[in-house]
């Protein structure tokens, strides 16, 4: 073997895992590796972006829609610490991800040198793993390790330092074999005992989420749905695991839940949990299962042993992958013997088209309207990438989704995440259509990796929703200090001519019929496009205006006084 820099090694390393896209935002302190990466181009791009936030958010996206590894590379210092927002996001929404970090040479180290940082103990508590990697001929021992790791269980983070001077020097080493995600199945006898739970319920409910989820599984569970009459329900920003126009799906449990469902789940005397964690926001709160017992009979099935019990003690705890459980359990000796009628997926399936009909919103630009003519527009397979804020319920309610990865949200609730991770979809899929679903106040958080999408052509729709204000926190401070509006107006450019000075196509709706033209005139113009949606400012919620927001925060606050 030659001898090869540690910059070469660690592309090469790269290339044998399959990777093909890297993210990132160039920097001295890798400059090996970038030009590594000059003469192996054409088998992985790296996509030039203009701050290490969007760049970490792209990774973390490219993760949840390959189930590989999303690839980030960010400098020392600030950034690293740009980039602490998409490892955080990968963490929470359980999504593989590697960010290559560099570092101050060795003969520098704990002197606090120029922007040094110790990103093990920076990131210790939050990636999955954290280390640094000094000796050139460890990295494909680091590499392959860290595809294992942020595969495997519950898929998550890793984060590898690069000393500068490690990245130039040479060693002679192979590169690493192929990694895979290791393997989870259920036991035959927690099969059975699944099985028999669900026979005997008489209000059984399936809630799905998490990762390590492909089409394949998703399929599977539609057929165990069916075979089984079992009412599906998706947890947060998890929609599109199951067909939402699927006669058994009853909804999305999360933010903004349909009350029925919350009954629903509540009421459930045997639950089936594949995949999700059951975490904050999926359980309102930790308020719809009884900690640490349940009421129902839980049935926990997840990939990651360390995550069953948890918070809830499950009657049956299985450690093993959706797709390992699914191709394991019969329906047929699943299928209840008698569902109560309150409780059959029709009626769950009723309720949820009951929930998303719209109602009227103050206003010349009617949410409702839009993102019903967009669930009837976009076919299956289109991909809808949104933040974090009130304009994503309307998304949420009602757009149906119908395949496996049409929908990028962030399950830690993280603003800023609609643009990047648009982005990635389209890089990874350009045959797609691509639609950013953002808020005024999220897309100004990464609204520059737009001079991203035009620089590498891609077609992508985003769409802005402009109320001047950040809703979300406005309505909690309506409800909680009403009419003391404090931190939460925004004043903003004219978002449609920012989109032309970047080179994408802009246009402005101020009306609901305007939107429908404007968005295909988006689509044909074969660039990247942006539509501004100007909202009136009291059409805050779905179900209630800022007035009426108002009203009820100061009714409450005269009820505790007195």
């Amino acid at each position: 073997m030659a001898t090869r820099s540690g910059g070469e090694i660690l592309v090469a390393s790269l290339l044998a895992q399959g990777a093909t896209h890297a993210f990132g935002v160039p920097g001295e302190s890798y400059l090996a590796v970038l030009d590594a990466l000059h003469d192996a181009s054409d088998r992985l791009r790296f996509v030039v972006c203009r701050q290490e936030g969007g760049a970490a958010y792209m990774a973390e996206a490219f993760g949840k829609l390959t189930g590989r590894p999303g690839i980030a590379f960010v400098t020392r210092g600030p950034g690293a610490s740009n980039a602490a927002i998409g490892i955080h996001t990968a963490t929470q929404d359980s999504s593989p991800m590697i960010v290559f970090v560099g570092q101050v040479g060795g003969d520098m180290v704990d002197r606090e040198a120029f922007q040094e940082i110790d990103y093990r103990r920076m990131y210790g508590s939050v990636a999955k793993w954290a280390a640094q990697i000094d000796r050139a001929e460890r990295i494909p021992e680091y590499v392959a390790h860290a595809f294992r790791i942020a595969m495997s269980g519950r898929p998550g983070p890793v984060v590898l330092a690069l000393p500068e001077d490690m990245l130039s020097s040479r060693a002679e080493v192979p590169d690493p074999p192929w990694i895979g995600a290791t393997a989870a199945a259920p036991a035959p006898a927690d099969v059975a005992a699944a099985q028999d739970l669900l026979r005997a319920a008489r209000r059984p409910l399936v809630l799905v989420g998490g990762s390590r989820w492909d089409a394949a599984a998703c399929d599977a569970l539609a057929r165990f749905a069916e075979g089984a009459a079992l009412t599906v329900a998706c947890a947060f920003r998890h929609q599109d695991l199951f067909d939402n126009r699927h006669p058994n799906y009853a909804g999305d449990v999360g933010i903004g839940i349909n009350p029925k469902l919350a009954a629903r789940l509540r009421d459930a005397d045997v639950l089936l949990v594949i995949g999700e964690r059951l975490g904050e926001t999926t359980t309102s709160g930790y308020t719809l299962l009884d900690v640490p017992s349940p009421r129902q009979a839980l049935i926990h099935v997840h990939p990651g042993a360390e995550e069953l019990g948890r918070v809830y003690q499950p009657k049956l705890a299985i450690a093993a992958t959706p797709a390992a459980f699914l191709a394991a359990i019969d329906a047929g000796a699943a299928r209840p013997a008698t569902i109560a009628a309150e409780a059959s997926p029709a009626a769950a399936h009723a309720e949820y088209e009951a929930w998303r009909a719209p109602r009227p919103v103050p206003g010349a630009v009617d949410l409702w309207q839009i993102v019903r003519w967009l669930d009837e527009r976009l076919p299956q397979d289109a991909i809808v990438a949104n933040g974090a804020g009130n304009f994503a319920t309307w998304m949420h309610r009602v757009y149906r989704y119908r395949r496996f990865r049409s929908q990028l949200a962030p399950y830690s609730g993280s603003m800023g995440y609609g643009v990047p991770a648009a982005i990635a979809a389209k890089l990874v899929h350009p045959e797609r259509i691509v639609v950013s679903w953002n808020g005024d106040g999220c897309f100004l958080m990464n609204g520059q990796e737009l001079a991203t999408a035009v620089q590498y052509g891609l077609e992508v729709v985003f769409v802005v929703v402009d109320n001047g204000m950040y809703g979300t926190i406005r309505m909690h401070q309506e409800r909680n200090y009403p009419a003391r509006v404090s931190g939460t107006g925004l004043r903003n450019p004219d978002f449609a001519a920012l989109a032309r000075a970047y080179g994408a196509h802009g246009e402005t709706v101020s009306a609901t019929d305007e939107f429908a033209p404007a968005f295909e005139r988006a689509l044909a113009c074969g660039r990247a496009a942006l539509l501004h949606l100007k909202i009136d400012p009291q059409a805050l919620t779905m179900g209630a205006s800022l007035d009426a927001l108002r009203a009820q925060g100061i009714a409450a606050t005269q009820r505790q006084t007195h």
